[in-house]
This record gives C-alpha cells, sequence and structure tokens, in this order.
C-alpha cells in the first residue's frame, strides 16, 4: 500500500465508527473503533432494563428519549419490553403505537415517522453481515424507513435498507427486503405485493 493510500485507510478509520454507520460505510471486524459499537450497547443496555422494569408510561418515554437522544413524544405509546442495541441512530415520530417485544437494530439508522402501528415481536434491523465466509465478521449497515401511517404486522422483520411507504400494510410475519411502496399490502417470505389499497 502506498503513502496516500495509508493516509485514507488512517482517515477512514479515525473518524467516528458511528457517523460512517449513517453513512452506510461497511465496518470491518478488525475497524479500530468497533469496540466503541459494543461499549455503546452495554451502555443502552443499562437504560433499557430500567425502561423494560417500568410499568409507567412517562418513564418509559423518558427512558427511551435518554437511549435515542431524542425527545419522545406523549403522544407515543410504547408496550415493553423493546430491545434496542444502540439507540441514537433511531428517530421516532409523534401519535406511534409499539406493541411488545419488539427488537430494533439500528446501528444502521431506524425512522420511524407518525402515525405508524408497529405490531408484537416485530424486528427492524439495519444491519447485516456480508454473504462470503472470509467477510462475513464485517458489519453492513442500511437505513430503514418506516413513513407515515404504515402499520407493521406481527413478527414481521424489515431487513437493512428498507423503505415501507405511506399507509402500507406488512402482513403478520412477512420478511421483507425490498421497499414496499405507498398504500401496498405485502406478505410472505420474502415479501410481494398482495394488493393496493385505493
Amino acid at each position: 500500500m502506498d503513502k496516500p493510500e495509508k493516509e485514507i485507510c488512517s482517515n477512514r478509520h479515525n473518524r467516528d465508527v458511528f457517523k460512517r454507520l449513517r453513512n452506510g460505510e461497511t465496518i470491518p471486524p478488525n475497524d479500530p473503533q468497533s469496540y466503541k459499537m459494543r461499549e455503546a450497547s452495554y451502555a443502552t443496555k443499562k437504560l433499557l432494563v430500567q425502561m423494560n422494569n417500568s410499568s409507567d408510561p412517562a418513564e418509559i418515554r423518558s427512558l427511551l428519549s435518554r437511549i435515542t437522544a431524542t425527545e419522545i413524544d406523549e403522544s407515543t405509546a410504547v408496550f415493553t419490553p423493546l430491545y434496542i442495541n444502540y439507540g441514537r441512530h433511531t428517530k421516532i415520530g409523534k401519535n406511534v403505537f409499539i406493541n411488545f417485544d419488539c427488537t430494533f437494530l439500528d446501528l444502521g439508522g431506524i425512522t420511524i415517522e407518525d402515525n405508524v402501528l408497529i405490531a408484537p415481536k416485530v424486528s427492524l434491523l439495519s444491519e447485516g453481515h456480508p454473504l462470503s465466509p472470509e467477510n462475513r465478521q464485517s458489519l453492513v449497515p442500511g437505513p430503514i424507513h418506516i413513513k407515515k401511517n404504515a402499520w407493521i404486522g406481527a413478527n414481521a422483520t424489515i431487513l437493512p435498507g428498507v423503505t415501507v411507504g405511506e399507509n402500507a400494510v406488512v402482513a403478520a410475519g412477512a420478511v421483507v427486503s425490498k421497499d414496499v411502496p405507498d398504500n401496498a399490502i405485502v406478505g410472505g417470505v420474502p415479501a410481494k405485493i398482495i394488493k393496493i389499497i385505493s
């Protein structure tokens, strides 16, 4: 590797790992900042334990605000337990309902717009791994965006890089690997369009 290449690599590795993830950069396992992801997850877990043991809606919102570093509006309801591995890359709008036992892996970014309904056991997974075994330990981010009035059915899984359109419905148990158009109902594994809401 010549000198300019070394400098580019060094500069890339000196930049904040969380910013690089939000920019869609793959993080290799030997990245000098990869330990920060694990440290941040442990810090988040401490707050999650408190949040998931609370029955007070205001306290739950307050703790979730600390986890996400954004204000969770009082119109939003969260039924715990909720599991998040980082938190600061999750943005939640107004009048959102998140039901029991959901999992958010948000290093790649999760945006949930206003009036979204999320049923029990939904997984929003904004990060994955390469298919090739030699690179499998790398982390590949892909932001998830759930637009206004969408409804995500029970036990559905939204994979990295997926946008769920306005007013769309994801059927229970669906695995969504591709964008869902506005007003579409999708279901199955992998999810396919079932119908368009008129």
